[in-house]
């Protein structure tokens, strides 16, 4: 009986919620629907959609090869720094895409660092606008994604068979093609498919590196579609196109099965360490992705500093506006986890797909959809900052449940019988059974909910007025007037304020967290 008071103190609001958000996300999709009526899209549409494919193969191939050797390297090398190395291939995916842009101009840019150096010597310089600017920036972005990801399949082969390996006199080509290869086959589909949705989504990159009309996603027609031209049903049209080409990589990335790699003891994992020239392509595998990664955000950081205190009023008003959205944001997000994730580990298939539902549509599709369902009652820029909040805490919930899922799962089989027993439900079992173990996770959903609601320059360009300025439209609208000593130290300001955050909940879930 007591079990079953449970389950309906925790699992009803998850049900609840759950049919709320998917009332959401297809009122929006119906909403698009009907106003598309029988689209009928011009040649530079269907050029945006053949781009938005294109750039987001070869974003995932490129960041998926480049990652391989990186990740294999990390696998197999012990040297000092290296947890603080893997750490730091987290922190890409927290940066503001804005920040990333800027530092990718300074260093590739027309007067970037490497075409100075390059004019130095009388060689012609690069390009960076275009697709090229496109691919480099999805790559900066994502190839670290990719080797967390790949780095994971490397730790997950059971060390009793690299023992074994050794004890046959195996060598690096037999042991990669008898234990490595084998799990590549299955971690590197997962891996192209998650880098192919995250850049087929892209907005911001593409709005400051493509460069012209060449260079046009879905995202950025969307955009264009509804900002300049009020053009609602091609809008409605390219969002459909959209939202179809998400939930369809959405559905591969679902149907990749996974068969386990081989039993263990759960041995701390050590793969061989080969000498000779293979260490010197481990090594400098790592020092290029290391050089790779920090040059833009250092520029960013150097270039930004000395003008970070004399900054305009404005700038700082809008950060202040932007903190405020993203701590709401952090707090939406972490009540609607607390809501959703027993239900969904209860098995709540229903109330799991919905939570993850965000994923197969992108945020600029899911805000064209509201924009049309509250344009004909209200203008839709005077609900611009909730609106965007709104569409952050759905776009965040799909991370912070799996990153909750397992440590909820964990806590109830450790501590349920014994709350059961106490006869604890509802928000004390939460509090004092299960939040002791779920703090570091339920920290890091809060953290990263708080950085990307931070950095977002997506759906607030739909309903922006200029009473709803936050910092990122500052970075872009400074970088579009020129301003580049000021959109260096607005950028170096958003970082900042993005990690410190990300850092602020993080350390509010470690400490005093259970083991």
């Amino acid at each position: 009986m007591a079990q079953r008071a449970v389950k309906i103190s925790l699992n009803l609001p998850g049900r609840a919620l759950a049919i709320v958000i998917a009332l959401l996300l297809g009122g929006a999709g119906l909403a698009l629907a009907l106003q598309s009526g029988r689209p009928v899209l011009s040649s530079a549409d269907w050029s945006a959609v053949r781009f938005s494919l294109t750039q987001a193969v070869l974003s995932a191939l490129l960041s998926v090869a480049l990652a391989l050797p990186v990740a294999r390297a990390l696998a197999r090398r012990r040297f000092a720094g290296r947890g603080l190395l893997i750490a730091a291939m987290g922190a890409p995916f927290l940066l503001p895409v804005l920040v990333a842009a800027l530092g990718l101009l300074g260093v590739f840019g027309r007067n970037g660092l490497l075409n100075q150096g390059l004019a130095a010597f009388g060689l012609p310089g690069v390009q960076i606008y275009g697709l090229s600017g496109v691919l480099l920036g999805h790559v900066f972005l994502n190839m670290p994604l990719a080797v967390r990801m790949l780095l994971h399949g490397w730790q997950a082969i059971p060390q009793e068979q690299v023992r074994l390996a050794e004890s046959l006199g195996l060598g690096p080509r037999a042991l990669f093609r008898h234990l490595e290869l084998p799990m590549l086959r299955q971690v590197v589909p997962g891996a192209l498919l998650a880098v192919f949705l995250v850049c087929l989504s892209s907005f911001a990159l593409v709005l400051i590196l493509g460069g012209g009309p060449k260079a046009t996603t879905l995202e950025l027609a969307i955009y264009q579609a509804v900002r300049f031209d009020f053009d609602l049903p091609r809008a409605a049209a390219l969002a459909l196109v959209q939202f179809g080409l998400c939930a369809l990589a959405v559905l591969l990335a679902g149907g990749q099965a996974r068969m386990p790699l081989g039993g263990g003891l759960d041995r701390a994992q050590r793969l061989p360490q080969p000498g000779g020239w293979r260490r010197g392509a481990d090594g400098l595998a790592l020092v290029l992705a290391a050089a790779f990664l920090a040059a833009p955000l250092s520029v960013v950081v150097l270039r930004g500093l000395p003008g970070l205190f004399s900054l305009p009023g404005v700038v700082w008003q809008a950060a202040l506006t932007s903190v405020l959205m993203a701590l709401a944001a952090a707090v939406l997000c972490g009540l609607c986890l607390l809501a959703l994730t027993p239900a969904a580990v209860a098995g709540r298939r229903g109330v799991e797909l919905a939570a993850m539902a965000p994923m197969a549509t992108s945020s600029l599709a899911l805000g064209a959809g509201l924009f049309l369902i509250l344009n004909p009652f209200v203008a839709p820029s005077s609900l611009s900052l909730p609106i965007t909040v709104l569409v952050n805490v759905l776009m965040s919930l799909p991370f912070g449940l799996r990153l909750l899922m397992p440590a909820w799962a964990a806590a109830e089989a450790g501590q349920g019988r014994l709350a059961d027993n106490l006869g604890m439900r509802g928000l004390a079992r939460l509090r004092f059974a299960l939040m002791p173990r779920l703090r570091r996770p339920f920290g890091m959903a809060l953290g990263v909910a708080a950085a990307l609601s931070m950095g977002d320059l997506g759906v607030i360009t739909l309903f922006a007025s200029d009473q709803s300025l936050t910092l990122p439209l500052q970075v872009w609208s400074l970088m579009g007037a020129y301003r580049s000593a000021q959109a260096e130290a607005a950028a170096l300001l958003l970082v900042l304020l993005s990690f410190g955050l990300f850092a602020l909940f993080d350390f509010w879930g470690r400490r005093n967290a259970a083991a």
